[in-house]
């Protein structure tokens, strides 16, 4: 009973449902756009359904994630190892330059190279997604203590059984937070794939400035900003997990 009450207290089980419930009826709210915006028509947007564009955006952010998350992580890893801290300057450099370009400017490369859709959209948000994840994995395997390293030689753990067992679960917490922002940042970001061909929640607020129809670039905007704020909760969520786990 505790349980239930807790979970309806949760507010990220308000913020879920409301989101799917946007996403699956947005037309109920039919008639007061239509109230709101007097003579435009059809105020639901219905060229593609929200679910359909919200899968898509929704592939799209965890492939660029996923492969950002391991290629920063494998970086961070080689460039505070030994073996590799003369490469630390220019990596933090490359990932650093890699942000500095806008999206758009990412996008306009990369059409003529692979063509319009997804992949340049994905190349975008893993370019710009690289750099949080890289700084803040070499930020926490920086961060473990000395002493335990120290404990964990004295046991007679090999370096990757050091790497596995006592720095990853260490850093998690700190991987985790960069991962967090690189994530959020990919959501909202991939809404401009849209304007390469690319299915996302981005399209109705595009096609909505095109045809000077506010309503679909409302639904659009609101769907974006449901889905990074559900989205951060549940890396706070996992955050606060893992952080007892770290200790």
């Amino acid at each position: 009973m505790m349980r239930g009450r807790r979970f309806l207290e949760n507010p990220v089980f308000w913020v879920g449902l409301f989101f799917a419930a946007l996403l699956f009826r947005m037309d109920a709210l039919q008639p007061v756009l239509r109230r709101a915006f007097p003579g435009v028509e059809p105020v639901i947007y219905n060229r593609d359904s929200f679910l359909a564009l919200f899968l898509s955006q929704l592939g799209l952010v965890a492939v660029a994630s996923l492969a950002a998350s391991l290629v920063g992580v494998a970086l961070a890893v080689f460039v505070t190892r030994p073996a590799g801290r003369d490469f630390r300057a220019m990596v933090s450099a490359l990932a650093t330059v890699g942000q500095t370009f806008p999206p758009a400017a990412v996008l306009a490369i990369a059409v003529p190279m692979v063509g319009f859709g997804a992949r340049p959209t994905v190349i975008a948000l893993f370019l710009y997604g690289l750099l949080p994840i890289i700084e803040n994995a070499v930020a926490g395997l920086e961060g473990v203590p000395q002493g335990v390293r120290e404990a964990a030689e004295g046991m007679g753990l090999s370096a990757w059984q050091r790497l596995r067992q006592v720095d990853l679960p260490s850093a998690a917490p700190v991987i985790l937070a960069g991962i967090r922002v690189s994530v959020t940042i990919a959501i909202g970001t991939a809404t401009i794939g849209s304007t390469v061909g690319a299915l996302t929640l981005g399209t109705p607020i595009f096609d909505g400035l095109v045809a000077n129809k506010l309503p679909f670039v409302i639904e659009g905007a609101v769907l974006v900003a449901l889905f990074a704020i559900f989205t951060d909760m549940l890396f706070a969520r996992l955050d606060r997990w893992l952080r007892p786990a770290a200790g």
